[in-house]
């Protein structure tokens, strides 16, 4: 019996409520005309704008839902904000509507906070994204508090996409591959998406795993 395709999720994405080039609904639509499942709308937010951006993502992804196959899942990505702020946003965005509440990681690419990780870990956020360099202790925190990690098809944070899968397959923390989709062309179809993984040594074993991963967090946010 031929083998079916994982469902193609992404769990992290912009639209123009951040740094993103679309709006939520075309990024949506876009994402369900390359093949995906379901798709969440994470746009930076801090302490200025989340108030004014999560409502508004929440509400689209209802109307959406009601006509669309393809799943709109409402969130955020707590960027660049001080540690000490991390827990109370997590803690406000799940309060307010947000089903996938992503922490900016420490990426290479970007003067990040060091502590961020730890702290969004500590947080219990449901993906690190981008953890750069990201310390033995933090993925073994990760995997022991069910927080995933991100594997990334973005090239300004991909370079430490290798050192990551090695580092969680020894800790046994959970990886989820995430495009970061600013634009329609940032949106990987299941192809690319496994050419990537491939890429970063990873066997056919662990690319289902990863794809599984992913349909068990939307699983477990649901509702």
């Amino acid at each position: 019996m031929k083998k079916l395709k994982p469902k193609m999720i992404g769990l992290h994405s912009h639209t123009l409520f951040s740094d993103g080039a679309l709006l939520p609904s075309e990024m949506i639509r876009r994402a369900e005309a390359k093949g995906y499942s379901a798709f969440a709308l994470t746009d930076h937010v801090d302490l200025s704008n989340i108030d004014f951006v999560l409502p508004r993502i929440v509400k689209v992804c209802r109307v959406l839902n009601k006509f669309w196959k393809i799943r709109a899942i409402p969130g955020v990505e707590i960027t660049h904000v001080p540690v000490q702020e991390i827990k109370p946003l997590v803690k406000f965005a799940r309060r307010n509507g947000a089903k996938i509440v992503v922490v900016h990681g420490e990426t290479v690419a970007e003067p990040v906070l060091k502590g961020t990780n730890r702290a969004g870990i500590e947080a219990g956020c449901d993906i690190l994204a981008h953890p750069g360099m990201i310390l033995m202790e933090d993925v073994k925190l990760a995997a022991k508090k069910g927080v995933y990690l991100e594997i990334t098809t973005r090239k300004s944070h991909s370079a430490t996409n290798r050192r990551l899968f090695r580092m969680a397959a020894l800790a046994g923390a959970k990886l989820v591959l995430n495009t970061d989709a600013h634009d329609e062309c940032d949106v990987v179809d299941y192809a690319q998406a496994v050419r990537l993984l491939k890429s970063i040594g990873m066997g056919g074993g662990d690319i289902e795993k990863v794809f599984r991963n992913s349909v068990k967090l939307v699983k477990k946010v649901k509702g």
